[in-house]
C-alpha cells in the first residue's frame, strides 16, 4: 500500500495496532521489541502525542505474535524510523476517527474539535466526549490504506518529564523472562559439546534418570537434554553425563586471521570508478577477532504445550520470524504456535535467544510439562552466535595539495546474518540434529546501504575514485550471526583510522582533514561540534602517554550521524578517561532515551576494541566463563558528554549504533597520538601496544 509507512503497510488493520478499553486505558501493540534500548517509551510516546492521550492511560504490548503487527525484527536502529512512523500514522488514524465520532455525537464540524488527555471537546460548546464514551461508536476493524492521510501533531515528542515505562517493574523484580513462573513449570538443560557442530558418538543417559528431581531425559536424534523439577537439578544431571563428542578439528587462531585465506570467499565487487587502484602511495591492514555478546544473564525460555498448542515465552528480537522456524522444524501448522516476547539480558543483536527456544519447546514435549531452559554460561559462550570476525585493507594516495585521490577498501568478513529468518532450512541451533532434522539455512545476505560485513564500508568523504570489495566468508571456525552495527564497528575503526594516517602523511591536522573532505553539512557539523565539546587543540603535542583521537560516521550512511572525540591514558594498559559525542538523529522522541543509547554505545564499544576476543583451540572455544573473556569494568567507564545537535524539523534516524564505530575509531587513534605507534588489530590489548613500541 504506497503511502504508508512499511510496516503498516504490511499491517494495515488498525485493531491489530490500537484498542480502547473499558477501564479508561488504551491498549496498543508493537512489533518491535524492548531488549533495553527504550523503545516501548519511544513508541508509546509517539502513540500518546498522536492520540492526544498521557501517556500513564496506555498499555504497551509488544512483540506478541497471538496480538500485535509483524513488525519484522527488532534490529539495524530503525525502531523509530520504521516502527514509530508506523505507530505515528496509526494513532493519528485512530484520533480521527475518534474526532469525527465526537464531532457527530456533539453536533458540531470535525474542524472544530480538540483532544486533551483523551477528552474530545468542541470550542464554544459546554459538550464533551472521551475515547471510552465513543470506544463502541468506532469500528477499527480498517485498513489504513482505505483512509486518507490524517493530520499528524509532529515528530518531536521530546519531554524532561518523560520517564522510561519498564524501569519501574524491571528495578522492582519479576520483569525478566528468568522471573517467570507457570503452574506445574519443570526445569531444563540441553547437553551439548564445547563445539556447536559436535555430535555425540558415545553416550549413556541411564545414570542421570535416577538423579534426585529428573523428570525425563531426552534424546531425539542428537539431541540431549534433561528435564528436572528445579533448576539446580537439571544442572547438575547436565554436567553429570558423559558424552563422547566428535567434531571436525578448528583452525589454529592466528594474529594475523590467517585462517581466513583457506575457506574461500564469495567476493563481490560492490563499487568500481576508474582509476580507484591507480596511485596508491599508502595502504595498511585493520582486522577485529570474534566478539561474544556477554550478556550478563544467559539466554533462556519458557515453552508449553495444551491441547497440540505451542506457547513459548522468548527474549527474541523476531517473534513472528522465530514462530515461524519453530512451526517447521517441530513440524506443526504455524496457527498452533504463539512466541511472546518477555524481556532478557540485553544484546543487541542475534544470541542464543532463538535457540533457547526451541531446546524449551523440544524438552516441554518430551515432558509434557511446561519447561523453562536456561544455557549455562559456558554454553552462552560456545554455543551462542559471535560477532563476526573481520580484516579490512585500505588504500589511497594523496595529491600535492594534500587532499584524497583515490580509495580502495577490501573487506573479508565472517557471516553477520545468520538469523532464523530463511523460508527454508532453519537457524536454529538444535534443528539439524533431530531424528527427524531440518537442514540448517546458509547464512544471509543484504545489500547496501544497510549491508552486513560490508556496513559503512563505502566512504562519506570525498575521495575521488573508489572500489569497494567485499570477499563475504562462509562460516568459520565459530559460529556467527549479527552484533550490533554488524561490519560498521570495523569498516569504520578502519576507515577513521586510515583518515588520521592520511592526515598525517598530508601534515594535516586530523579534524580539520575530515572537514576538508566533507560535503555533508550535518556530517560536517557533529565532526564540529564534537571537536568544540572537547576543546580540541591542533597543536596538542602527542607522544608523553596521554593523548586524543577522533572517530566519525554516518551509521549505514543512511542514519543517524556522530562523531566521537576519545581521551586516553597509556599505563600499563590503554585508560580510556573521557568521551565527548556529538550525535544527530533529527528529530528527538525521547532525549535521555537517545543520550542513553549513545552512552550505551559508546561504553560496548570500548569494551569490545580495548578488551574483547573470543578464542578457541582445535576442539572448540576456550572461552567458559568471565575469567576467560575480560570486558569493561565499572571502575574504566569513562566520563561522557552528549551534544545532541541538529534540526528537530527533520526525520527521527536511528540512535542506537550510531557510536560504535566512532568510539573504537577515536580509541585508535587517541592510542597512536598518546604513544607515537598504531595498533591496528583490536582489541588494543597491553601485548599489542607493547608489540607496536617494539616495532617502531
Amino acid at each position: 500500500m504506497s503511502g504508508l509507512p512499511a510496516t503498516l503497510a504490511t499491517n494495515p488493520r488498525l485493531d491489530r495496532w490500537v484498542r480502547v478499553e473499558a477501564d479508561g486505558t488504551i491498549t496498543i501493540r508493537s512489533g518491535k521489541v524492548e531488549i533495553g534500548q527504550g523503545i516501548g517509551t519511544a513508541i508509546a510516546a509517539i502513540a500518546a502525542r498522536e492520540l492526544g492521550v498521557g501517556i500513564e492511560r496506555l498499555r504497551m504490548v509488544s512483540g506478541d505474535t497471538r496480538l500485535g503487527p509483524d513488525e519484522g525484527l527488532t534490529t539495524g536502529s530503525l525502531s523509530v524510523e520504521v516502527g514509530g512512523a508506523s505507530m505515528r500514522r496509526v494513532a493519528a488514524l485512530v484520533r480521527t476517527l475518534f474526532a469525527g465520532a465526537a464531532a457527530r455525537a456533539m453536533d458540531v464540524p470535525e474542524e472544530a474539535v480538540t483532544v486533551t488527555n483523551g477528552v474530545f471537546a468542541a470550542r464554544e460548546r459546554n459538550a464533551a466526549c472521551s475515547y471510552w464514551d465513543l470506544r463502541q461508536a468506532v469500528d477499527l476493524a480498517v485498513s489504513a490504506g482505505d483512509l486518507p492521510a490524517p493530520a499528524e501533531f509532529g515528530r518531536s515528542v521530546d519531554g524532561a518529564a518523560l520517564q522510561r515505562i519498564d524501569l519501574r517493574e524491571k528495578l522492582s523484580g519479576g520483569a525478566f523472562i528468568q522471573d517467570m513462573r507457570l503452574p506445574g513449570m519443570l526445569h531444563g538443560r540441553v547437553i551439548r559439546g564445547r563445539n556447536a557442530r559436535a555430535r555425540p558418538v558415545a553416550v549413556d543417559l541411564a545414570p542421570i534418570a535416577a538423579m534426585p528431581g529428573v523428570v525425563s531425559v531426552v534424546r531425539d536424534g542428537d539431541f540431549l537434554g534433561v528435564v528436572a523439577r528445579r533448576e539446580d537439578q537439571a544442572r547438575q544431571a547436565a554436567v553429570t553425563v558423559r558424552v563422547v563428542w566428535q567434531a571436525p578439528p578448528l583452525p589454529a587462531e592466528t594474529e594475523g586471521l590467517d585462517w581466513i585465506d583457506p575457506l574461500g570467499a564469495d567476493t563481490r565487487v560492490l563499487l568500481d570508478e576508474p582509476g580507484a587502484a591507480a596511485g596508491i602511495t599508502l595502504e595498511r591492514s585493520y582486522a577485529r577477532p570474534y566478539l561474544a555478546h556477554g550478556s550478563i544473564g544467559p539466554s533462556c525460555a519458557v515453552a508449553s504445550w495444551e491441547v497440540g498448542r505451542l506457547t513459548v515465552w522468548s527474549h527474541s528480537q523476531g517473534v513472528f520470524m522465530l514462530r515461524r522456524q519453530l512451526a517447521r522444524v517441530l513440524r506443526v501448522p504455524l496457527e498452533s504456535v504463539d512466541v511472546v516476547h518477555a524481556p532478557g539480558a540485553g544484546c543487541y543483536g542475534h544470541n542464543g535467544a532463538d535457540d533457547v527456544a526451541l531446546d524449551a519447546a523440544l524438552l516441554a514435549r518430551a515432558a509434557g510439562a511446561p519447561v523453562m531452559c536456561c544455557w549455562s554460561r559456558a554454553e552462552e559462550f560456545t554455543a551462542s552466535p559471535a560477532g563476526a570476525a573481520m580484516r579490512v585493507r585500505m588504500a589511497a594516495s594523496l595529491g600535492e595539495d594534500g587532499r584524497i585521490r583515490n580509495w580502495v577498501h577490501e573487506v573479508w568478513s565472517a557471516p553477520h546474518l545468520a538469523r532464523p529468518v530463511a523460508e527454508d532450512g532453519t537457524g536454529l541451533l538444535a534443528g539439524p540434529l533431530l531424528a527427524d532434522p531440518t537442514p540448517a539455512s546458509p547464512p544471509g545476505q543484504s545489500s547496501l546501504p544497510a549491508g552486513a560485513g560490508e556496513r559503512n564500508a563505502v566512504p562519506i568523504y570525498r575521495t575521488g575514485p573508489r572500489r569497494i570489495v567485499h570477499h563475504r566468508l562462509p562460516q568459520g571456525p565459530l559460529r556467527s550471526s549479527a552484533m550490533r552495527s554488524l561490519g560498521a564497528h570495523c569498516n569504520v575503526f578502519a576507515i577513521e583510522s586510515f583518515m588520521d594516517e592520511l592526515a598525517a602523511a598530508a601534515g594535516a591536522d586530523p579534524v580539520a582533514f575530515r572537514l576538508a573532505h566533507l560535503d555533508d553539512p550535518r556530517a560536517r557539523g557533529v565532526v564540529a561540534a564534537a571537536a568544540r565539546m572537547a576543546d580540541w587543540d591542533a597543536s596538542a603535542p602527542g607522544g608523553e602517554g596521554f593523548g586524543r583521537g577522533i572517530g566519525f560516521a554516518r551509521y549505514k550512511n543512511t542514519s543517524g550521524y556522530c562523531a566521537v572525540v576519545a581521551e586516553v591514558e597509556a599505563r600499563d594498559r590503554l585508560l580510556f578517561r573521557r568521551a565527548f559525542v556529538a550525535v544527530d538523529c533529527g528529530a528527538v522522541v525521547h532525549r535521555d532515551g537517545l543520550i542513553n543509547q549513545v552512552e550505551g554505545g559508546v561504553v560496548q564499544a570500548a569494551s569490545w576494541t580495548l578488551c574483547e576476543s573470543l578464542h578457541w583451540d582445535a576442539e572448540g572455544p576456550t572461552v567458559l566463563g568471565w575469567a576467560d573473556y575480560p570486558v569493561l569494568r565499572f571502575s574504566d567507564v569513562p566520563g561522557i558528554a552528549v551534544q545532541i545537535v541538529g534540526n528537530a524539523a527533520d526525520a527521527s534516524l536511528g540512535a542506537g549504533e550510531v557510536a560504535t564505530g566512532p568510539t573504537a575509531a577515536a580509541l585508535g587513534n587517541a592510542l597512536a597520538h598518546a604513544l607515537g605507534v598504531r595498533v591496528r588489530r583490536m582489541p588494543l590489548t597491553p601485548e599489542r601496544i607493547r608489540a607496536a613500541i617494539e616495532e617502531a
